[in-house]
């Protein structure tokens, strides 16, 4: 007798949650991620200098890169527990749709970039002398937009990337001229953030972001079954 599926949100949750609970006993990639990122933000302070209103000017652009290359260790080792011992097939063949794994699994990476975000905040306050104290709320909500927006397109790449030879160089490949206007969005909405927005621009790039977001969740959404399926 054929068992039922578990609904979709269910399913989202416990896939959420497996990762959760992977990530927490071991803390081996937050804690390289954590590392990675203020390794960055250190290395682009030093390269501008000690010109404060330039460090500042360009802070929320080096905020989001330091997330960006973040981003290809974190998605580099989504699939790499499902990769080992056909895990991932094994998640296939049980009673759970398939776009259930690629909820999980986004908004799973999407919650470690967001926390990560939350840690390098104050770091590049100490380092860039920016102000957050103007629209708190608005930066929180950025953050966590482009947080997903990195990793809907990223969890669908780095499922089609799991199994190649080369996967680690494979992934930025493909991942990062697609997240050019994510990218553009995100720090151009950060940046009204922290400085007056005198030609009221921020919700213009807020729409972009969120428009970026639900293209690409509904596109991974409806492709993931036949990514999942050929790995």
């Amino acid at each position: 007798m054929r068992k039922p599926r578990i609904s979709l949100l269910r399913a989202s949750w416990l896939v959420l949650r497996k990762d959760w609970m992977i990530e927490w006993r071991t803390r081996a990639r937050l804690t390289a991620l954590i590392f990675f990122s203020l390794s960055t933000l250190l290395l682009f302070s030093f390269a501008m200098g000690p010109d404060i209103e330039a460090l500042r000017r360009h802070a929320p652009g080096y905020l989001w890169l330091a997330l960006l290359f973040a981003s290809v260790l974190s998605l580099g080792e989504s699939f790499r527990v499902e990769s080992e011992n056909q895990a991932l097939t094994g998640l296939v063949v049980t009673p759970v749709e398939p776009r259930a794994i690629f909820l999980g699994k986004v908004f799973g990476n999407a919650s470690l970039l967001f926390g990560l975000s939350l840690v390098l905040l104050p770091v590049a306050v100490a380092l860039y002398d920016i102000d957050l104290s103007r629209a708190p709320l608005t930066l929180l909500l950025v953050l966590f937009l482009g947080s997903v927006g990195i990793s809907a397109p990223g969890i669908v790449y780095s499922a089609i990337s799991a199994n190649a030879r080369a996967r680690d160089v494979m992934l930025p490949l493909l991942l990062f001229p697609v997240l050019v206007p994510l990218l553009l969005a995100a720090v151009s909405a950060t940046r009204f953030t922290l400085v007056p927005d005198a030609q009221d621009q921020l919700p213009g790039w807020l729409k972009l972001l969120t428009a970026f977001d639900l293209i690409y969740l509904s596109v991974g959404f409806l492709l993931f079954p036949k990514v999942a399926e050929e790995d």
